[in-house]
């Protein structure tokens, strides 16, 4: 049977999925972690049932034959012949990747020197494919990039005020993210509304650890949050989001920060877990999940607060840059179940004719607005892997 691998790396790991072709069925899933580091483990998931090992994982090759190993172990696989495409989630693509491409030499290199653009990520993320392409050589390979579904934005959205010259040198501008993940949910929204995706004004909060707010327009991005790299935006776990530069400058001068140092505080130690000094978790900050009490619940209050304020603030603005709004789908850890945080993003949006249905969105339903509302609120699992497995089907030709 034939087999197609999705792989979603980060900087010390990577996640997989196993999918059958042509049916697309989820046969196994699993991860590599701390790939590199001390404490490293593999875990694959087989028939429902988990099976982790602690074992040394030096570098990316051996990550890559431990996963063969395994899947051999658990009858997955006979050969790995089985293995016709593998996919990646890549990071950054800047302007040179407009759409996922069949991986070479050439365009590995490329991956490799937009590495300035998501410096944590893209050298992992090439790590990895590198590694594939020596233990599985000849198996098409199909990047994926974050930041292509993000290309159709408008100079008057991608471009910041700065010097033009800037731009045309290094390619200063906004590539956005989650564009994987948005171009997934974007379409299943438009199923579930039993529309054609390019009549409708749609809005993604994709809501996890790293969060974006993205306008979907004709089936196409139109505006979204993140900018130059993925810490612009809305408040997320550990980032900060959109910050007033001179005040960069003026901590750093106080601190006696340097550029690196600062850019380690605004990714490591800003967001939820920066104003609330308690957790990047917001499961750790929902008072119906904890018992914080005093200046902590204080904290933790405000710190969710802000982060709700900055996704309405892009919400406004993306529907009325759109001129108007269909649907609204949330995704990711936060987004799909954090009902507070949903509640008070459709109470925002009440005067524009969302009505929403509190009980379905405490139970999590797909629906979670009234059936004469005008704007159709959902919950929607991102499935990034599945985007990543038919990328690999349509730019790899396969049959």
């Amino acid at each position: 049977m034939k087999k197609i691998l999705a792989i979603n790396s980060g900087s010390s790991s990577f996640k997989f999925k196993l999918f059958t072709f042509p049916d697309e069925k989820v046969i196994s899933e699993g991860m590599a972690d701390r790939v590199g580091l001390n404490g490293s483990t593999f875990t694959i998931k087989v028939k429902g049932e988990k099976h982790q090992e602690k074992v040394d994982i030096p570098d990316s090759e051996t990550a890559v034959t431990i996963l063969l190993e395994n899947l051999k172990k658990y009858d997955l696989i006979d050969d790995p012949k089985e293995i016709i495409g593998i996919g990646h989630r890549i990071v950054a693509g800047g302007e040179e990747f407009k759409d996922s491409t069949l991986i070479d030499e050439k365009s590995l290199q490329k991956i490799y020197d937009l590495k300035q653009y998501a410096p944590l990520h893209n050298t992992a993320e090439a790590d990895v494919i590198n590694a594939f392409m020596k233990v599985l050589p000849g198996v098409p390979e199909v990047a994926v990039f974050d930041t292509s579904f993000h290309q159709t934005l408008d100079p008057v959205h991608y471009l910041y005020s700065l010097p033009y010259k800037y731009y045309e040198k290094y390619g200063a501008r906004k590539y956005g993210a989650h564009g994987t993940s948005v171009r997934y949910v974007s379409q299943k929204a438009a199923e579930i509304m039993k529309r054609d995706l390019k009549d409708l004004k749609l809005i993604v909060c994709h809501l996890g650890s790293g969060a974006s707010v993205t306008a979907v327009k004709d089936g196409k991005s139109f505006d979204t949050s993140m900018g130059f790299s993925p810490m612009a935006g809305i408040t997320m776990s550990s980032r900060s989001g959109d910050v007033d530069p001179s005040l960069l400058a003026f901590v750093m001068k106080k601190e006696n920060l340097d550029a690196d140092q600062m850019l380690k505080v605004l990714n490591n130690e800003s967001g939820l877990l920066g104003i609330s000094g308690i957790s990047p978790d917001m499961r750790d900050l929902r008072g119906d999940m904890t018992k914080l009490e005093g200046e902590k619940k204080k904290r933790a209050d405000l710190a969710r607060n802000i982060f709700i304020n900055r996704i309405i603030r892009y919400v406004g603005a993306y529907t009325l840059e759109m001129g108007g709004l269909d649907g609204i789908a949330f995704t990711a850890g936060v987004g799909e179940h954090d009902f507070g945080v949903r509640e008070h993003v459709m109470d925002s949006l009440e005067l524009l004719g969302l009505k929403p249905d509190s009980d379905a969105n405490k139970e999590n339903a797909t629906i979670i607005t009234r059936p004469d509302s005008t704007i159709v609120g959902m919950v929607i699992p991102t499935n990034e892997e599945l985007m990543i497995e038919r990328d690999v089907v349509r730019v790899a030709g396969l049959k």
